[in-house]
C-alpha cells in the first residue's frame, strides 16, 4: 500500500494512545485525519508534526452529523479513506448502587455507539479501498468483570461483539475488522496513583505505553495482517492471566 493509498482516520486523537497512533501511523507512511473533540488541544499536539500529512478535525463521536463532516474532510483533503481507528473511549467508574441513567448512558454513547456511527459513515469509502481496515479499541474490561466499572465495561462487551458483527457482516466486501483489548496505559485517562496501583498489582510489574498500543493497531491495519479479520488482540502485559 503506497501512502497515496493509505488514509486512516483515528478518533481520540488530541491525546494518550490516540495520539500515539497517530504518530506511528505517520512514520508509516499513512495520510492522517486525526479527530477529537478537543479540538485546540488536537492542534497542538499535531505541531510536532510540522508539515507531515495530517489534518486536525473537530469530531464528537456520539454525533452523526459531526461523523458525516469527518469523513467528508479526510476524503477532501486525502481523495480516499481506507483505515479507521475507533479509538476514543470514555472511563467512567462508579458502584452499581450509585450508577445513574446519565452516566451509564453517556458511556454506552462514547464507547459503542460512537463506533458505530463511524463504522457507518466511513463504509462506502471503505468499500471503494484496498485492503480497508478498521482497528476498534475494547479493553480488558470486556474480557474480566472489575467491580465498579457496570457502565465501562459493558459498553465495552458490547463493542466486542460489534466488532465480530461488523467482521462476519463486511469480510466479503474487503474489509477487515478487528479489535484490540488494552490493558492499563500511561494515559490522561489515569492519573499517577492509580497508575502507581496498577503497576504494582501488574504480573509484568508495570502498565503499558501508549505507543505498545499504537504498534498493535499499526499492525492489524498493514497488509502483514492481510488474513486477519474478527480477531481480538489483547494488549496488556499479562493482566488476563492474573486470577481476582
Amino acid at each position: 500500500m503506497t501512502s497515496k493509498d493509505a488514509v486512516a482516520l483515528v478518533t481520540g486523537a488530541a491525546r494518550g494512545q490516540g495520539e500515539a497512533i497517530v504518530g506511528r501511523l505517520l512514520a508509516d507512511g499513512y495520510w492522517v485525519a486525526a479527530c477529537d473533540h478537543r479540538l485546540e488541544e488536537l492542534k497542538e499536539s499535531l505541531a510536532v508534526h510540522g508539515d507531515s500529512p495530517v489534518i486536525a478535525v473537530e469530531l464528537d463521536v456520539t454525533n452523526e452529523a459531526h461523523w458525516e463532516s469527518a469523513v467528508a474532510s479526510a476524503v477532501g483533503e486525502f481523495g480516499s479513506l481506507s483505515a479507521l481507528i475507533n479509538n476514543a473511549g470514555l472511563l467512567h467508574r462508579a458502584a452499581i448502587g450509585d450508577e445513574t441513567v446519565a452516566g451509564f448512558e453517556s458511556s454506552w454513547r462514547t464507547n459503542c455507539l460512537g463506533p458505530f456511527l463511524g463504522i457507518r459513515a466511513a463504509l462506502d469509502e471503505l468499500r471503494r479501498a484496498e485492503g480497508a481496515a478498521i482497528v476498534n479499541t475494547c479493553s480488558t474490561s470486556a474480557v474480566r468483570p472489575f467491580p465498579n466499572h457496570a457502565a465501562y465495561g459493558s459498553s465495552k462487551w458490547a463493542l466486542r461483539g460489534l466488532t465480530q458483527i461488523t467482521a462476519a457482516e463486511l469480510a466479503p466486501m474487503g474489509i477487515r475488522v478487528n479489535a484490540i483489548l488494552p490493558g492499563p496505559v500511561a494515559t490522561p485517562m489515569l492519573d499517577e496513583s492509580v497508575r502507581a496501583g496498577l503497576a504494582a498489582r501488574s504480573i509484568s510489574g508495570r502498565i503499558g505505553q501508549p505507543i505498545e498500543l499504537a504498534d498493535a493497531v499499526a499492525f492489524l491495519i498493514s497488509e502483514r495482517a492481510s488474513f486477519i479479520t474478527g480477531a481480538e488482540l489483547v494488549v496488556d502485559g499479562g493482566q488476563c492471566l492474573q486470577i481476582g
